[in-house]
């Protein structure tokens, strides 16, 4: 994991945890049915704790973890999550005793191989691995889209990371070395204004590289044109993302 990359979430955590979307319970259902014991689940990147609150509610007993402090504290409290600061590639000294270690929208951020063998200590056999996500967001409606593809392509373009080509691949191309399981289409809501919107753009990394860089908002660039086309063609509302998952076996 890149930690001057992954710091970046600490540095906007109140934005992280206000603006980053929930996941539905369907999912932390599905994964709770495919394990085969519901003891133990880990969080891993576990950010500002939007999925450690969904598995606790089906687990009785979730570890969540993430290499910022900042983050963590703003994370919601459950008697049954136990926060901890530590990187996902860190031996927690956790030996075949997980039923679940679940990756909601941070596993592009890991060292896959140190992490991954972190996972074949941590799982029981026939534990399950699962690391799902969104890629940016889309209104559907092709004025706006344009404007958004401009934001995304044109002004933050170089301030993309390494593994931003993993989530707007809809992590298809992921290495995962786990025997996979088929796994149902979840959707999320991440805004129901054009403020919204706005405000969910802005927890993404490269904007804020963008800011830090160059002392400026970039969505201040696309903000009255944005309006301008909001306005003009009103999107369908709330503005649902899709959830891309890699769901699987740890199995030889």
């Amino acid at each position: 994991m890149d930690a001057r990359q992954t710091m970046l979430f600490g540095d906007k955590a109140d934005d992280y945890r206000a603006f980053r979307p929930q996941y539905p319970d369907a999912l932390f259902s599905f994964l709770a049915g495919v394990a085969k014991a519901n003891r133990l689940a880990w969080d891993c990147g576990a950010g500002s704790g939007q999925a450690a609150l969904g598995l606790s509610r089906h687990f009785a007993r979730v570890l969540a973890t993430d290499e910022d402090s900042r983050q963590l504290a703003r994370a919601p409290k459950a008697p049954n999550i136990d926060y901890r600061l530590a990187r996902a590639e860190a031996d927690l000294g956790l030996r075949q005793e997980v039923d679940l270690i679940a990756c909601a929208c941070s596993i592009h951020w890991f060292d896959l191989p140190g992490f991954y063998e972190n996972v074949r200590r941590a799982l029981r056999s026939e534990g399950i691995v699962a690391a799902w996500t969104y890629d940016w967001p889309w209104t559907h409606i092709a004025p706006i889209d344009a404007i958004l593809s401009r934001l995304k392509d044109d002004i933050l373009g170089p301030f993309w990371g390494e593994n931003a080509s993993l989530y707007f691949n809809r992590y298809e191309t992921l290495p995962f070395p786990f025997r996979e399981i088929e796994s149902p289409w979840f959707h999320t809501p991440v805004a129901r204004t054009k403020g919204e919107l706005v405000n969910f753009l802005r927890t993404w990394s490269a904007v804020e590289k963008y800011r830090l860089r160059h002392d400026r908002d970039p969505l201040a660039l696309i903000d009255q044109e944005l309006e301008d086309a909001w306005r003009a063609h009103p999107p369908t509302l709330p503005l649902v993302v899709p959830l891309y998952m890699r769901c699987g076996v740890n199995a030889p």
